[in-house]
């Protein structure tokens, strides 16, 4: 009964979101959330104080979601009101006409480089609004990208999901290792078929066919290097990967391999000057520096963003408030239950790089006072709805994560290991994915069902570094039906009211990604 309590909320969602006249989610997900609340209070006899606690923390937890959308929105803003986005178009035109080639270098190549830096779902909201203005749309678009974005997520900000998400596990460096050498090695595998899948959202299979060689070469640009520095290092994966892929993807397209061949009719893009390419391209090069800069944990910048030495301290009744000197705010204690709240200001990919940006944009591209206006009016019009969707989003999470081992998502993952015994690496992916689909990061999947999967695979006697990365591939393919990332991309670029029609779609490659992941745990177990 408990089980059945637990799903109930998720199923009435996923039907209220999906069903012929869904249900808009800044209804449906406060909704599910009072639900939620109700259960916990009624059936699990939950503690209503720390039920109060957890609304309030999962009610401040959307400032990290919201600023990074906001952040998102502004620049592109800035830069459509500029001018400058029309003029990133002309010289993508320039590398190449065909739409496969552009969807290829922006939504994969690039975007799989800004997840090797940032995370953060970051890359969704920089490649999909410069794929809006080469003319694809909204819809499909949002589609692609969240697709797209799942391969290089297991190592995405530096490899975060890895080195933190599985920190509490007291693993050997050896088998932080052998994880990310066959999650690597996994996500590549579904590279071959994930991104054509999301391809077939924008354009037809018939250009898709065309166009196959040229895609496998794009693929294989970013994964093979992704692989291989993955056999010796679980931070740069993705960024390298991506570097390099982006490099190759944009020099094969420009010399037309594996591309179809363009007819004589269409017209050449208007030749852009070297002066012009470099102004263009600056916003998006600081951005990669900046991110790059702040999460190379070497180069000691990311220490000083998340300096937690107090600052200011307040005490507000029972919970403490503080503010560090690297402007990290927190709350301890809230309402005198060990439930806390945190936001990193100068961490969160908001302030830096994206209002940085948006500001040197400003002038670079001498954006009117008025335009400027225009921008942040713009910005704000669009927060609103999408900003009561993350509150009901995330308050549902906090509450379905309390109980100990009676909270809902954990007997959730626990019905799924028990039907399946000694079976469960074929869907040891799945459970990742649900942590995704909830809190909206593979890092909190992997920290929240890690423990779980590893006690699993010393229970059914399964490899634990092979179930720890069928969990790490889950997390990151969870992303493409992550509520929060589809309220994100969707709001970045003005689609109102189609999270159920989205998910619907996503679920899809969801599911081949699953397969993929099962038959990669039944040939590593006959090796």
């Amino acid at each position: 009964m408990n089980t059945i309590l637990s799903a109930l909320p998720i199923l009435l969602l996923i039907w209220a979101m999906t069903k012929r006249n869904a249900v808009p989610s800044h209804i449906a997900l406060p909704a599910v959330a009072v639900l939620v609340a109700f259960i916990q209070l009624v059936f699990f006899q939950a503690n209503a104080g720390l039920l109060r606690a957890n609304v309030i923390a999962g009610a401040l937890s959307v400032l990290t979601p919201i600023s990074i959308v906001a952040g998102a929105i502004l620049l592109n803003r800035v830069m459509f009101f500029s001018g400058a986005e029309v003029l990133l178009s002309q010289w993508l035109k320039g590398i190449s006409a065909n739409k496969v080639a552009q969807l290829m270098i922006i939504g994969w190549a690039f975007a799989f480089m800004i997840e090797g830096a940032s995370g953060f779902g970051t890359p969704a909201a920089i490649a999909a609004p410069i794929l809006i203005g080469l003319g694809f749309p909204a819809i499909p678009v949002a589609i692609f990208t969240l697709i797209m974005n799942t391969v290089p997520v297991s190592f995405g900000a530096v490899g975060t999901p890895i080195w933190f998400g599985l920190s509490g596990l007291s693993l050997s460096e050896m088998q932080l290792m052998d994880i990310a050498r066959q999650t690597a090695l996994l996500n590549s595998l579904a590279a071959f078929i994930v991104p054509f899948i999301a391809l077939s959202f924008v354009v037809t299979w018939d250009a898709i066919r065309q166009n196959t060689l040229f895609i496998l070469l794009s693929i294989l640009s970013c994964t093979v290097p992704y692989v291989v520095f993955a056999q010796w290092n679980y931070e740069f994966p993705s960024l390298i990967g991506g570097a390099v892929g982006l490099g190759l993807s944009i020099l094969l397209a420009k010399q037309g391999i594996g591309l179809k061949k363009t007819t004589d009719t269409e017209l050449p893009a208007k030749v852009m000057e070297a002066k012009t390419i470099m102004k263009v391209f600056l916003p998006f090069v600081l951005l990669i520096a900046i991110l790059a800069v702040s999460r190379i944990p070497q180069l000691g910048v990311k220490a000083l963003l998340n300096d937690m030495t107090p600052w200011l301290i307040w005490r507000l009744g029972d919970a403490d408030f503080e503010v560090s000197r690297a402007l990290v705010f927190s709350i301890n204690n809230i309402l005198g239950m060990n439930v806390n709240w945190q936001y990193k200001s100068l961490y969160v990919p908001a302030v830096i790089p994206f209002l940085i940006v948006s500001l040197v944009c400003i002038p670079l591209f001498s954006v009117s006072k008025g335009l400027v206006v225009a921008a942040l009016r713009n910005t704000g019009q669009r927060l609103f709805l999408p900003m009561l969707s993350l509150i009901g989003a995330l308050v549902m999470v906090n509450l379905m994560m309390q109980g100990g081992s009676q909270a809902p998502m954990l007997l959730l993952a626990q019905a799924f290991s028990g039907l399946l015994g000694d079976s469960w690496g074929y869907a040891a992916a799945l459970l990742g994915a649900l942590g995704s689909f909830f809190s909206g990061s593979a890092t909190v999947s992997n920290l929240t069902f890690g423990g779980i999967q590893l006690g699993i695979a010393e229970k059914v006697g399964l490899p634990v570094s092979l179930v720890l990365a069928l969990q790490s591939a889950g997390a990151a393919m969870g992303n493409m039906v992550c509520i929060n990332n589809i309220i994100a991309v969707s709001t970045i670029l003005g689609v109102s009211n189609k999270e159920g029609f989205i998910i619907k779609r996503t679920i899809i490659p969801l599911f081949v990604y699953a397969l993929v992941a099962a038959l990669f745990s039944i040939v590593s177990l006959n090796l």
